[in-house]
């Protein structure tokens, strides 16, 4: 599944749904495994799993008679990608902060404060 940037945030803006991908970091899970950590419905349950899935963030598998979940991180890149690109502003700004520190420090020693 190919998706964009836009289907990563929306998976990932709820905060239920980025506790069941902390879950399905650690290992694959049953969707009841996964309902029986959450104080809310199952039928709740399966709606964020859906949005999990529709963002490409997991992967669902047939077992038997129940469904596994596991997590499918590749679609995060997408994400990091977009974010990647105003990570030069933060270097900007951290590099703006730092002078101004040392600058403020330099005339704090050179007036004797």
């Amino acid at each position: 599944m190919n998706t964009g940037p836009q289907e990563v945030f929306r998976a990932l803006s709820d905060p239920t749904r980025r506790q069941i991908l902390l879950f399905l970091a650690q290992e694959d899970l049953a969707i009841s495994d996964i309902a029986e950590r959450f104080d809310i419905t199952r039928t709740a349950i399966n709606k964020h799993l859906a949005i999990l899935e529709e963002g490409g963030l997991i992967n669902s598998e047939v077992s038997g008679r129940e469904r596994r979940k596991s997590l499918a991180p590749k679609s995060l890149k997408s994400a990091f990608e977009w974010l990647g690109y105003f990570e030069q502003f933060w270097d900007i700004k951290l590099a703006d902060l730092q002078r101004e520190i040392s600058r403020d420090m330099k005339e704090k020693k050179e007036s004797g404060k």
